[in-house]
């Protein structure tokens, strides 16, 4: 279990993190979002201890990262895939971090199992071809002392879909075993299939702390879109009911709320013949954009020119680096 209780960063006169407090529990996976810019980075560096908290303080299982003897059997982290040495093998990088966290060598082979590269164990981490395999290597590292709690930021970069779908199911599978997984992660089609609950984050405040249902829900317009070529008819059928349609000029009615067992029951009892009918739900992103709109530091202007749109990404990457 990862505790957050008023946790607080201030970097000059940036607030970075404010006041965020949270609990990431285990036996699901959580999701940590927020725009860029947002505090994600900042936070799960203060979770591991590699910045130190202004104000507020971060336990994990009821200790401070500094108070674990042989950290990475109690959390395993990936936060920058490329944190080893160019020269090492992929091996001995591992077994770099076995030797100095009491974890018998014999585990080093079975991450690499795990992960995919023990065909490329003894070669050199700066020869690897793909950006896929140095997540790989960095998943590895995090499984490597067998910890109760995992926490990833941006597991699935670099990998290829084959790849998505393993990390994915990883990430369920030690969720299952009542692991804690925290994960962070931009893809929010991704952060669909994978989190049972969300952490949202906005200038570097708590905006939300939620089940995935209850965020989309809570965020999002829900409706039932309906064809039938006897809109007429059916129409007068739900508003004797007490069911208002609206009509779209693309031909489809729209009811709001879930009452779709009830129009297709009313359909039915006066033989109204029905070409669609479906509940519409926001996804997660647009559920996302609509929570996180006024917390967006950097806004794309479409009708900027190519060479200004240029300039102000640079911007925003410079800013995004000297934060991190």
């Amino acid at each position: 279990m990862i505790e957050l209780e008023g946790l607080t960063k201030r970097y000059g006169d940036k607030m970075a993190v404010n006041n965020l407090t949270c609990t990431v529990r285990p036996g699901i996976v959580t999701g940590f979002l927020g725009p860029n810019g947002a505090g994600k980075s900042t936070t799960m560096r203060m979770i591991l201890g590699l910045d130190r908290p202004t104000a507020g303080d971060v336990r994990i299982d009821g200790k401070h990262y500094d108070q674990l003897k042989d950290p990475l059997t109690y959390i395993g982290a990936l936060l920058e895939a490329k944190a080893w040495h160019p020269g090492r093998s992929a091996h001995n990088h591992l077994l770099c971090l076995a030797q100095s966290n009491g974890i018998p060598n014999s585990r080093v082979r079975e991450v690499l199992d795990a992960v995919g590269l023990t065909a490329v164990a003894k070669k050199k981490t700066k020869g690897f071809s793909m950006m896929g395999m140095g997540q790989r290597l960095g998943i590895a590292g995090a499984l490597l002392g067998d910890p109760r709690i995992l926490m990833f930021d941006e597991p699935v970069n670099g990998l290829d879909p084959e790849g998505i779908h393993w990390i994915r199911n990883l990430m369920k599978s030690l969720a299952a075993q009542g692991r804690t997984v925290f994960v962070s992660s931009h893809l929010m089609s991704e952060m669909a299939l994978t989190a049972d609950h969300l952490v949202v984050i906005g200038q570097g405040r708590l905006l939300a702390d939620t089940s995935m249902p209850e965020f989309i829900a809570r965020n999002s317009r829900a409706y039932v879109r309906i064809r039938t070529p006897q809109r007429e008819r059916l129409l007068d059928v739900l508003q004797q009911a007490g069911i208002t349609a609206v009509q779209n000029g693309n031909g489809t009615l729209e009811v709001e709320g879930g009452k779709a067992e009830q129009i297709g029951e009313l359909a039915a009892r006066h033989q109204v013949v029905l070409h669609e009918l479906s509940p519409q739900q926001a996804s997660l992103e647009e559920a996302f954009m609509q929570l996180t709109a006024e917390s967006v530091e950097y806004h794309a202007h479409a009708e900027a020119p190519p060479q200004e749109r240029a300039q102000a990404q640079q911007q925003q990457w410079g800013a995004d680096w000297r934060r991190s």
